[in-house]
């Protein structure tokens, strides 16, 4: 299986899904079980491995936790777009 990085990252929102959840006084665990509510099959470890960014997130997956977590999809990439714009 062929390995899908972005200069050296498995996702583009770790840093973003860990401070939209802490700003939502939520854990880890209760982050995956309002996922599983919404049909998303995460648990504790892969939220975990999210945050690490050492696993992907599909494009289901980063709408939902825009959903859960209160927050437009481009607040969630804010940090990768700013990247992008001093790297140009």
């Amino acid at each position: 299986m062929r390995k899908i990085l972005f200069e050296n990252n498995k996702n583009i929102i770790s840093k973003s899904l860990k401070l939209n959840r802490i700003k939502n006084n939520l854990s880890q665990s209760q982050l995956a079980a309002k996922m599983q509510t919404m049909g998303v099959n995460l648990d504790q470890q892969m939220v975990s491995k999210i945050e690490r960014n050492a696993r992907i997130v599909t494009d289901y997956e980063l709408a939902c936790f825009c959903v859960v977590l209160g927050v437009d999809i481009q607040d969630m990439l804010r940090e990768f777009q700013k990247g992008l714009e001093k790297s140009s």
